[in-house]
């Protein structure tokens, strides 16, 4: 990946009241999470899940991921812990199994999938807890495939957006940093793919009003937040008069075998 943040820290701990909030925030948006949020493109997940049929997507969210491999004609089952947010999935992507459950108490039985996939979701999980369970629902050889969409901050635009939303990280970017998958799984493979992203200014701003920052903030915060997108996207000389908002992106993928 080109672009890094230079001070991005991790995530706290995901077991904390205060990430455990941020993740559970997303209920209460769920529609606009869903209306505002990228997919991934065919061939990152093409890559991500090879010639995997049987396919858990884990922290499904909405579906983004799942309609992803159901057009790849994948047999695909999502869990979640938040229901509102499979019920947003049910109305994208209908017919698709849907379980709550946890990436750390997977409610499903042993090898049966030949592929476990997060999509912008592995930094809300407890890795020591996650791995065991996602090993036991893998048959032998399976494959972890964990993928995120960072808006490319190589446009001024978006690193500029980026400061006024007070991003804590790029989740992508600081996968070395926290996300060690380890044993049982073998080594790590990487992928990227860069894209871009035509949207509306509204739906850019539904964007950020679906971000754990702007859901867990004050209303006078997210107020102000919003007040100072919209001046940028009035001022910046990149987007000044465009009708449409042309969005970087790249999609960072990683995947692990099981080996034992």
């Amino acid at each position: 990946m080109t672009e890094t943040p230079e001070s991005a820290p991790p995530l706290g701990d995901p077991a904390s009241p205060t990430t455990i909030e941020a993740a559970r925030s997303f209920g209460a948006a769920a529609s606009v999470y869903h209306r505002a949020r990228p997919g991934y493109p065919t061939t990152a997940v093409a890559w991500l899940v090879g010639d995997a049929v049987d396919v858990l997507d884990l922290g499904a969210g909405t579906g983004k991921l799942t309609a992803a491999l159901v057009a790849l004609d994948r047999d695909v089952i999502a869990v979640d812990p938040v229901e509102e947010m499979l019920d947003e999935l049910e109305l994208a992507v209908p017919g698709v199994p849907r379980i709550l459950g946890t990436a750390e108490e997977i409610p499903l039985e042993d090898d049966t999938f030949d592929a476990v996939v997060a999509g912008q979701a592995w930094h809300w999980f407890e890795p020591h807890r996650a791995l065991p369970e996602i090993a036991r629902v893998l048959r032998p050889g399976g494959v972890l495939g964990l993928v995120w969409n960072s808006r490319d901050l190589r446009a001024d635009w978006l690193r500029e957006a980026g400061e006024i939303m007070h991003e804590r990280h790029d989740a992508s970017a600081t996968f070395e940093a926290y996300v060690r998958i380890g044993a049982p799984f073998g080594e790590v493979e990487e992928h990227t793919v860069e894209w871009t992203e035509r949207m509306s200014r509204e739906r850019f701003l539904e964007l950020v009003r679906s971000r754990s920052y702007y859901l867990t903030a004050s209303p006078a915060e997210q107020e102000a937040t919003i007040g100072a997108l919209e001046v940028l996207l009035d001022t910046h000389p990149d987007l000044a008069g465009a009708v449409d908002l042309a969005v970087p992106y790249l999609t960072r993928c990683f995947r692990a075998r099981l080996v034992a």
